[in-house]
C-alpha cells in the first residue's frame, strides 16, 4: 500500500490535479453555456452517430449508477444542460448508457508511468474526482507511515507546516521540518487538558516522500488551510464543512483506496496488488507502529524513534526512568520495547540460520550468542498485544543472551552489562550501539561480517583517493583496521560445531 501511495504522489499526482483543473473548467463551461440553435445541431452531430453505429457513449458513475454524463456532454457540445437533458430524455439515452457505457476523455497529457509505460491513455472526466479522492488519501498514508505522526496530528496540518529549508553557510539546504501542534497530554497551568493542543516544541523531521505529500496536499486547498480540509476534499458534492476529515472518513478513504489499487492491477494484469489483511480493516492507528517497526532496529534508532514521536527519553533503556512528562509508562515505551525485542529475536534467528549454513563465528561472545540463539523463536508475525508488551520487557532484561545486531560495527552484540565497552547505564537491558568499542567481550562475527568489513574498507580506499592528503591518509588507515578486523576473524573463526 505505502508503494502505490508514494506511487500516486510521485508519478499521478501532476495528471491528477490537471484532469481535475481540467473538469472544473468543463463544468464551469456547462453551467454557464445558453441553449441556441447551434448548441442544439452540436449536440446532434455529437451524439446521434455514437447511437445509430452502437458506440458506447460518455458516461459517468454517479451514487452506484451509469448514466450519460450531461456535464461532459454540455461542455463539448457548448449545448445548455436543459438542452442536453431533453435531447437525452427523447433518445432514450439514459437507457442506452447503462447498456453502452464509454468514456469521457479530456485533452489533458499524460506523463505518469509504470514500469516505463503510461498509467492512462487519456484522462477521464467522469474519474477525475475519484482521482482526486485518492490522492489526497495517499498522501494521509505517507505522512501517517513516514513521519510517526498521530492522526490527530496530521488532521491539524496547515498549508505552510513544511517550508523549504534556508542553505546553511556551506551552501548545503538543511533538513525539512514540519512545525504544527500536538495533542497529546497538551495541559493548562491547572492540569486540564487543553483540545486545540500546542505547537510542538520539537518539530517532526520529513523525508523527501513526506514533503512530496504535503505538497500535493497544499496544491488541493488554500493558503493557509488545514490540508485535510474536509470541505477541500468532497470532490464530488462540494460541501462546506467545517474543520479537518474525521478519522471514520479516512478510515473509509484507505480502504477504498485499497480497492481501487486492486481494481487497476485486476485490469491492467499486474502481480503488485494489496493483499487482504488478516487482520481486518486497516485503521489510521497502525501506521505509526509500523513506521517503529523500520526505526527501532537501526543502531541508534530507539533514540530516533523517541525524538520523531515526541517522547525523548536520555539513554536507550526502557526501564530507566518512571515515567515521561508525568504519565504511565505505557505508549512509546512499550513500542520501543516490542521493538527492540522482536528485532532481537530476527538477530537471534538470523544467527542460527547463518550458523547452520556453514558460517564460522569468532568473537569472546561466540559460543554464548549460539546458545542464546537456539533457545529464541522465530518471529513469524501476531498481533501485539498488552501481554506480548510485557514478554518483551522481561525477554530484554535477559542479561547476557539478548543479540542486537550493529550493521555499521559489522557484529551482533551478545549484551552483557559487566563486560560491555559502550559504558551502559547500570541497569540498562540494551547497548548503546552507537558507541560500541573494538576488544568488547560482547562482540560475535560471522563471515558475512568479515566479508562487509572488506567490502567496506575497498569502498573506503576507492573514496581516499579523491580526498585532500590529511583526510586521505585516515581514510586508508580506517580501512587498513576494518581488513585488519577481517583478517582476524578469518584467523580465530570456528564452526558451529566446535563451539557448541
Amino acid at each position: 500500500m505505502l508503494v502505490w501511495a508514494i506511487r500516486f504522489i510521485d508519478e499521478f499526482a501532476g495528471d491528477i490535479q490537471a484532469a481535475w483543473a481540467e473538469n472544473r473548467r468543463l463544468t464551469a463551461l456547462a453551467h454557464a453555456a445558453k441553449a441556441t440553435d447551434r448548441a442544439r445541431i452540436a449536440l446532434e452531430e455529437f451524439l446521434l452517430p455514437m447511437v445509430r453505429t452502437g458506440t458506447p457513449l460518455p458516461s459517468v458513475r454517479l451514487h452506484g449508477r451509469t448514466r450519460l454524463s450531461h456535464i461532459y456532454v454540455a461542455a463539448m457540445t457548448g449545448a445548455s444542460l436543459t438542452q442536453t437533458d431533453g435531447f437525452s430524455t427523447r433518445h432514450g439515452l439514459r437507457a442506452l448508457a447503462t447498456q453502452r457505457p464509454g468514456p469521457c476523455p479530456m485533452e489533458v497529457p499524460v506523463s505518469g508511468k509504470i514500469d516505463g509505460q503510461p498509467w492512462r491513455e487519456r484522462m477521464d472526466f467522469g474519474e477525475a474526482a475519484e482521482l482526486m479522492r485518492h490522492l489526497g488519501t495517499a498522501a494521509v498514508i505517507v505522512i501517517l507511515y513516514l513521519s510517526g505522526m498521530r492522526p490527530q496530528e496530521v488532521q491539524g496540518l496547515r498549508s505552510g507546516c513544511c517550508p523549504d529549508p534556508e542553505p546553511g553557510a556551506d551552501g548545503v539546504p538543511g533538513r525539512h521540518l514540519i512545525r504544527s501542534h500536538h495533542f497529546k497530554g497538551v495541559t493548562d497551568d491547572d492540569g486540564h487538558r487543553v483540545s486545540a493542543g500546542e505547537v510542538r516544541d520539537v518539530p517532526w523531521v520529513a523525508i523527501t516522500p513526506v514533503v512530496h505529500a504535503i505538497r500535493v496536499l497544499e496544491r488541493m486547498v488554500p493558503e493557509g488551510e488545514l490540508l485535510l480540509s474536509a470541505s477541500h476534499h468532497d470532490f464530488v458534492r462540494r460541501i462546506a464543512y467545517h474543520g479537518a476529515l474525521k478519522n471514520t472518513a479516512l478510515n473509509e478513504r484507505v480502504e477504498d483506496f485499497v480497492a481501487w489499487v486492486n481494481r487497476e492491477t485486476k485490469a491492467q494484469g499486474r502481480p503488485d496488488h494489496i493483499p487482504e489483511d488478516p487482520h481486518g480493516s486497516i485503521g489510521l492507528s497502525r501506521f505509526r507502529r509500523t513506521l517503529a517497526w523500520h526505526i527501532a532496529r537501526r543502531p541508534g534508532g530507539l533514540i530516533a524513534l523517541a525524538i520523531q514521536y515526541g517522547h525523548l527519553r536520555t539513554v536507550l533503556d526502557a526501564r530507566t526512568s518512571s515515567g515521561y512528562a508525568n504519565r504511565s509508562r505505557r505508549g512509546i515505551h512499550g513500542v520501543l520495547d516490542v521493538e527492540t525485542a522482536l528485532a532481537a529475536a530476527d538477530t537471534a534467528a538470523r544467527l542460527r540460520d547463518s550458523a547452520a549454513a556453514g558460517e564460522n563465528l569468532s568473537g569472546p561472545a561466540a559460543r554464548r550468542a549460539l546458545t542464546a540463539a537456539a533457545q529464541v523463536p522465530r518471529f513469524k508475525g501476531r498481533i501485539v498485544s498488552s501481554t506480548f508488551v510485557r514478554k518483551a520487557a522481561a525477554f530484554l532484561a535477559r542479561d547476557g543472551v539478548v543479540l542486537f545486531d550493529n550493521p555499521d560495527a559489522f557484529l551482533i552484540c551478545a549484551f552483557k552489562r559487566d563486560s560491555a565497552l559502550c559504558d551502559p547505564e547500570p541497569h540498562a537491558n540494551t547497548p548503546r550501539q552507537y558507541a560500541c568499542r573494538p576488544g568488547c567481550g560482547n562482540a560475535v562475527r560471522t563471515d558475512t561480517h568479515a566479508r562487509l568489513l572488506r567490502e567496506r574498507a575497498d569502498e573506503i580506499h576507492q573514496l581516499s583517493a579523491h580526498a585532500p592528503e590529511p583526510v586521505s591518509k585516515r581514510m586508508r588507515i580506517n580501512a587498513n583496521k576494518l581488513r585488519e578486523t577481517a583478517d582476524s576473524h578469518d584467523a580465530t573463526a570456528q564452526t558451529a560445531g566446535a563451539l557448541t
